[in-house]
């Protein structure tokens, strides 16, 4: 399919821009929700893509989702002349506040509840007996059968 240049570029630069790129698949949606370029061309440029095994292709729900490769980085970083410490927003190290502790110990911005179990307050609250009481009732004793109990299989006739 013949792509004018301008669009390839414009999908190139969000591609290697992003990491990642979605499209639905829908071959007649006049535009990608994210790039001003016609979705048809957008799934035929990650098609080329794809053979040439630049991206990796999942596709979900009537939506392709495509993640570059590195050799697809090095690809598009030579065919749009970038240096090469310009790299995908897939490949930054996000940045974490340092203000919060992961796993829920002392500190943070929230004030803490009392204690869940305080002192000699049982653990289950009132089902301490629950499957652990005598047996019995109205139905009989349900322990199961006799150890004597040998089950066989017979055929009548």
């Amino acid at each position: 399919m013949l792509i004018p240049k301008k669009n390839r570029n414009e999908v190139y630069k969000y591609l290697f821009q992003e990491g990642v790129l979605y499209a639905k698949k829908d071959f007649n949606l006049q535009k990608h929700p994210e790039i001003d370029v016609p979705n048809l061309q957008v799934i035929k440029l990650m098609q080329s893509f794809k053979s040439k095994e630049y991206v990796r292709e999942t596709f979900s729900w009537m939506y392709y989702y495509w993640y570059l490769t590195n050799d697809g980085i090095e690809y598009l970083r030579t065919y749009l002349n970038l240096p090469s410490e310009i790299v995908p927003a897939t490949l930054k190290k996000s940045v974490k506040p340092l203000g919060r502790s992961m796993g829920g110990g002392p500190g943070g911005d929230r004030p803490r509840g009392p204690p869940r179990f305080e002192g000699d307050r049982p653990r289950f609250g009132d089902r301490d007996g629950y499957r652990g009481g005598p047996r019995g009732g109205e139905f009989g004793d349900k322990g199961g059968a006799p150890p004597e109990f040998q089950p066989s299989f017979r055929v009548t006739s």
